[in-house]
């Protein structure tokens, strides 16, 4: 009877675990899905130079409508980041990800972005012509370069 009762244990503590992980689809390279910064602290190491090896988790607020090649990542209550991925090496999918958890390994730091790749950024996501045009300043961000992103199914 003992072996009997360390099957079912095994079998229920199996169970337990599989239920509790949760699933992804993979895009990039193979990454942890588990965070080792927030965006605050990488925002302020940012200010000093690029910081490399950054896993960081949201919420998919939108992406790239034309290719998938950027994505919005809603990264703390007041703050979006906008993801793009490493030399174009892959893509996320355009549409049907908004609202699902991601998390994004990749290299950080603060860099201008011109009036004509804000335009070109608001052109993919189906902005108007109206809003496009009434961008008129460059904006200073967070650039967060993604080497491999996951995605919660």
């Amino acid at each position: 009877m003992l072996p009997m009762k360390k099957l079912l244990l095994s079998l229920l503590i199996f169970i337990l675990v599989a239920c509790n992980s949760k699933t992804y689809t993979s895009f990039g390279v193979e990454i942890s899905d588990q965070p080792n910064h927030s965006y605050n602290s990488i925002y302020d190491l940012a200010q000093n130079g690029e910081i490399t090896n950054i896993i960081l988790e949201g919420e998919i607020t939108q992406t790239c409508a034309k290719k998938g090649c950027w994505m919005d990542v809603k990264v703390s209550e007041q703050d979006t980041l906008m993801v793009r991925f490493k030399d174009y090496g892959f893509f996320v999918p355009k549409e049907g990800v908004e609202g699902l958890r991601t998390v994004v390994k990749g290299n950080a730091k603060m860099d201008t972005i011109s009036v004509e790749m804000l335009r070109h950024y608001a052109e993919d996501a189906g902005d108007s012509e109206e809003e496009i045009l009434n961008i008129m300043e460059p904006k200073y961000v967070l650039e967060f370069i993604a080497e491999g992103v996951l995605i919660e199914q």
